[in-house]
């Protein structure tokens, strides 16, 4: 018996030290390394978007040491499961893992990230569950595996912990909490391996960056994919959509791209992917006269194949086992099915001039999707095919555009790890403005894009408010789908709306420079405070830094979800309904309004009432910020326009001015240029601005050339 008992004890320690895993750590990138847990498995997330590393850009952004101990990082696998364990310090906080809708600081969450229809609720399962997190203290961590994974973000305490709670007695101590402090992040992964990526900083903006340049950088959508977008009703026909797309030119409204909903399909839900015929007589003659109107159209498709589409027999053998709404489901991992899937849309549209597509339904619910059981020709489990489709669907239709050298701008339900580089905008019916803008900010964390769109109000205060927002987003679009809202549906308020949709154009060479710059350098256009210096516990020097004294610090060391940066110098503070006025915490440094260039403040918190018709907009001490005329369409390829150059504050500066045709893709084969914007001061202290001149002469979108102090001397 005494023997029986020694055999057990020695087999479960041999057991145990078996399961534990050696990582060894591969440095693939300056600043970026790469472990291995166990057996990791062929598939993943950056294997399904096919992404590759900017590598000259991280080689740029140059060397960083290790930012955590390898020793500390462990990894065991366990009844083919793979549990990870990073440190975490206790005064760190996260940000990223997943398109979050309430909340900005992950840590002390559990959650299940896992492809679907955001529910309500900072679970996990929303559009994005990008398994990707960026610590305050300067560092990132993404695990590459396709499964639903768990995570534990400083939420599980272990009785070997190097720095554990302490014990506290409930019954006499108010500070007693029943989530006890963690010096961890646990993750479980359901699979007998997994791959993980470290990015160093040094600050959390450095890692944000590095993970977005590994995965390929940021998206660099079309000039016109900037402009203003109008998504019409279901059942439009041509003539209808001609007759709105006037209305915007009469009106003075700007318009460039119009998305058609399900509607111009012959058949929907599931869907042939062949234009209806009775609503759309014509669509090659259609697609040309909005073309020529400047007008570019998008449609609406969820890849579910009808047995009444042209091509059904064809691709029902490369299928999934389940449907989604009796359509089948292509798999796309295999290369005929995308032949066949992405050949009717070439032929049918595509090569006809349409733009680009919005693929909806490719997230969840469960009760429509196909379930974890089901199975596909390729190989893949329902869970990988799940975490997957959307990028899938996105890397592919995107080849369509690339062998016509066209850039496209499209929208859809769900994206993941990888896809940083895809020119696709999530959205989804989940309809709370103010979360609406938390996911703006926490798409800047994980490498996606978001769009707050507007659909219609219950008042005219609503639908400007909400306006306001989109305009300062990635998509400035109303999706007009059901309700068939117009930007002058809301006649009291019909002016200030059209001012801001031309600010939207006004504003495009500055938006077109930020979204060269989160290509090319990683650095998201939209983006949580946390990532701005000069934020986060870090004040002026005449404040106190007694927290109950110092109001400031307070503030800046709870959650900001309602503020946020766009692009290099811009802080844009929304209102929503209901409100007069707000608070604004602004970082240490001047800031000044952008409308006015007065004086805002430095540092600290104020209190602002902009009225009805302005969304409050700040920038920093030195901002330059390019203009053009307000156009009612984006500038075509080979059209020049002038140039305002606004300048804040009195600090001298520099700004890099992106340009390139604008529609093609010759800027991958290096048909770009970076302009540098000066400001100095002369040998009186004034400020002066100068601007280089074109470096590629075939590349110069614009003429004449102004400078606007806008902060008086």
């Amino acid at each position: 018996m005494i023997y029986k008992k020694i055999l057990t004890f020695f087999l479960l320690v041999v057991l145990s030290k078996a399961d534990a895993q050696q990582l060894t750590w591969q440095q693939v990138a300056p600043g970026v390394w790469k472990g291995v847990a166990g057996q990791p498995e062929k598939y993943d997330l950056v294997k399904a978007s096919g992404s590759t590393p900017s590598l000259a850009a991280l080689q740029k952004m140059g060397e960083a040491s290790f930012p955590l101990k390898q020793e500390e990082i462990q990894a065991t696998l366990t009844d083919g499961k793979t549990y990870l364990r990073f440190p975490l310090a206790e005064k760190e906080q996260l940000f990223g893992l997943g398109l979050n809708f309430q909340t900005v600081y992950q840590r002390g969450k559990i959650l299940q990230l896992h492809m679907d229809h955001y529910g309500g609720k900072d679970n996990g399962r929303t559009h994005a569950p990008v398994p990707f997190y960026v610590s305050s203290a300067g560092y990132g961590v993404f695990i590459n595996t396709a499964r639903y994974i768990t995570v534990y973000a400083g939420t599980a305490v272990r009785k070997d912990s190097k720095h554990p709670p302490v014990e506290k007695n409930r019954n006499e101590d108010k500070s007693w909490s029943s989530r006890p402090y963690s010096d961890a992040v646990e993750i479980l992964v359901p699979a007998a391996g997994t791959e993980i990526y470290v990015f160093a900083g040094p600050t959390a903006l450095d890692a944000v960056r590095r993970y977005n340049l590994f995965n390929g950088g940021g998206a660099l959508p079309p000039r016109w994919g900037l402009g203003f977008t109008q998504r019409v009703k279901s059942l439009f026909t041509s003539d209808e959509v001609k007759a709105e797309v006037d209305s915007f030119r009469l009106k003075g409204y700007p318009l460039d791209f119009v998305g058609l909903e399900p509607g111009w399909q012959s058949r929907a839900y599931p869907g042939t992917f062949e234009w209806d015929k009775k609503r759309y007589p014509d669509p090659a003659g259609f697609v040309k006269d909005m073309l020529k109107k400047d007008i570019r159209l998008n449609l609406w498709i969820n890849p579910y194949v009808s047995k009444q589409a042209s091509f059904y027999k064809q691709i029902a053998p490369y299928t999934g086992s389940h449907t989604v709404w009796t359509g089948e489901v292509p798999d796309f991992t295999i290369p005929e099915a995308r032949k066949i899937f992405f050949g009717q849309l070439k032929k049918d549209q595509v090569d006809i001039g349409v733009s680009g597509y919005k693929i909806d339904e490719v997230d969840g619910y469960d009760y429509y999707l196909w379930p974890d059981v089901a199975r596909f020709p390729g190989g893949l489990t329902g869970e990988q095919m799940r975490q997957t489709y959307g990028v899938l669907a996105m890397r592919y239709s995107l080849d369509m555009f690339k062998e016509k050298n066209e850039r496209t701008y499209g929208l859809v339900r769900a994206s993941n790890a990888g896809a940083n580089t895809y020119p696709y905008v999530i959205y989804n019916d989940y309809y709370n403005h103010e979360d609406f803008i938390t996911a703006l900010i926490n798409s800047g964390y994980i490498g996606v894009l978001w769009t707050p769109e507007a659909r219609a109000s219950k008042t005219s205060e609503e639908w400007i408010r909400r306006f306001q927002t989109v305009i300062f987003s990635p998509m400035a679009m109303i999706n007009a789908w059901s309700s068939g809202t117009k930007p002058w549906s809301y006649a009291d308020v019909a002016a200030p709306i059209k001012e801001l949709a031309l600010l939207r154009m006004r504003m495009m060479p500055y938006w077109y420079s930020e979204f060269a710059k989160y290509h090319y350098e990683g650095t998201p256009v939209f983006r949580g405070m946390s990532l701005e210096p000069g934020f986060e516990n870090k004040t002026n020097t005449t404040v106190k830094k007694n927290l109950e004294d110092n109001p400031y610090l307070e503030a800046v060391s709870k959650e900001v979800k309602d503020q946020y940066m766009a692009g290099e110098y811009l802080l844009v503070a929304p209102l929503f309904t209901g409100q007069q006025s707000r608070k604004v915490i602004l970082p240490k440094g001047k800031w000044y309004d952008f409308y006015t260039g007065a004086y805002a403040g430095d540092g600290e918190i104020i209190t602002v009432a902009p009225g009805l018709d302005k969304i409050p907009v700040y920038v920093k001490d030195g901002g330059i910020i390019p203009l053009m005329p307000p156009l009612l369409h984006a500038p075509e390829k080979g059209q020049k326009v002038d140039l305002e150059i606004r300048v804040y504050g009195s600090k001298p500066g520099a700004y890099k001015l992106y340009d390139d045709d604008g529609v093609t893709m010759d800027y991958e084969k290096g048909a770009f240029d970076w302009r540098t914007i000066t400001i100095s001061k002369d040998a009186q202290g004034k400020l002066k601005g100068a601007v280089d001149a074109a470096h590629n002469k075939a590349i110069q979108s614009y003429n004449k050339i102004t400078f606007r102090f806008m902060t008086a001397p």
